[in-house]
């Protein structure tokens, strides 16, 4: 049942001033909301034990902190873990947490379904039915920190980076995910680190110089081809914003900072963007700009036409790129057990409207 109460987990710290101003109460109220609900995790206001009663009374008639529900965990061997979280209107996505020995990354999802049609991608065969808001995406977070901390096991558990590379293009929902991003960055809620905070997107140029101005973390760039024929067949969007364009949008993100790089990812496909000749185009595509490769090798989904690229034609993609100066790893395969690798993400779409009018309107709406 839905209620006109504001939902305060989706709420910035600007937000919640502006918030807490509307209601006339003081502006220091916002600080220690965001301590309760992101760092503390309390969700009742009679439990905020700081905030007086009459306060707590004002909260309980006009606001909730309302959290995404967990339908299904899912561990995998590798000690990845998926989690799939129902919203109110009975769409669901699915958010994953991958351990390493030096950090653990949260992936997660920007919108319900995908927009995109990235023909390698078992996300974008599903359908598309909208972008979630801001207190579903840090919501994400907010459940998988409380769920690590509630279910130890052998690995370290604890976030220390978030990937925007889950389910959905995180640039077509940007009203949204700017302030999650600035809740994971604040100090008061997550603290998280600008370099550790990354944003994945398949090149939504317009947005890209936006996302600069207002929340300058980490970019990466699903890329997956070296030339625009190529491009286009694999990942339609290339046909409204082109390689060039894309790579000028990057150069003036990373712009003369020398601590910032941009990150490409490139999925590997058997003798469709493996070549030789592919990875020396790269090399062209990219001079001058401080940038690193991340070899995906591709995670079969049924109904695909693609192969994953042999280990032998990997390897020797990487070696290409690394003789000639390029930092270049190959992404281990994580979680693909439970379906939780790159680019199999897939969770429950309701009402899968036309997704391309709703591609139109969202790029028509873009600046140019």
């Amino acid at each position: 049942m839905s209620t006109n109460k504001i939902n305060l987990l989706g709420l910035d710290q600007q937000g919640l001033l502006a918030f807490f101003k509307g209601i006339d109460e003081s502006p220091f109220r916002a600080r220690q909301l965001l301590q309760w609900i992101h760092q503390r995790g309390v969700v009742d206001f009679e439990s905020m034990t700081d905030i007086s009663k009459n306060l707590r009374s004002k909260l309980h008639e006009i606001a909730e902190i309302k959290t995404p529900t967990v339908i299904l965990r899912k561990p995998s061997q590798d000690g990845t873990q998926k989690w799939l979280m129902q919203m109110p209107d009975g769409n669901a996505i699915e958010t994953v947490y991958i351990p390493e020995d030096d950090r653990g990354t949260l992936c997660i999802s920007s919108q319900v379904g995908c927009i995109l049609t990235c023909k390698f991608c078992s996300t974008g065969t599903q359908g598309f039915n909208r972008n979630l808001s801001t207190a579903e995406i840090i919501g994400q977070l907010w459940v998988a920190v409380r769920e690590l901390s509630t279910h130890q096991g052998q690995h370290d558990r604890h976030i220390t980076n978030v990937v925007m590379m889950g389910m959905g293009e995180p640039l077509l929902n940007f009203e949204n995910v700017i302030p999650s991003l600035h809740l994971m960055l604040d100090d008061y809620a997550y603290g998280l680190s600008k370099r550790k905070v990354t944003v994945s997107t398949s090149g939504i140029v317009p947005q890209i110089y936006e996302l600069k101005k207002a929340a300058p973390v980490s970019l990466a760039i699903s890329l997956h081809a070296p030339n625009d024929k190529l491009r286009s067949e694999i990942m339609p969007i290339n046909k409204k914003y082109t390689i060039q364009e894309l790579i000028k949008a990057c150069k003036d993100y990373v712009g003369h900072d020398p601590h910032k790089n941009i990150t490409f990812e490139y999925v590997m496909l058997q003798e469709v963007n493996d070549h030789v000749e592919q990875a020396h185009e790269l090399i062209n595509l990219v001079k001058g700009l401080p940038c690193k490769f991340n070899l995906i090798p591709f995670n079969p989904f049924p109904g695909t036409n693609f192969t994953r690229s042999s280990n032998n034609r990997i390897h020797q993609f990487k070696k290409i790129l690394e003789a000639n100066g390029l930092v270049t790893t190959i992404r281990k395969t994580r979680g693909d057990d439970i379906d939780a690798a790159c680019g199999q993400l897939v969770g429950q779409v309701q009402d899968r409207t036309s997704r391309q009018q709703k591609l139109k309107s969202e790029l028509t709406g873009l600046k140019s």
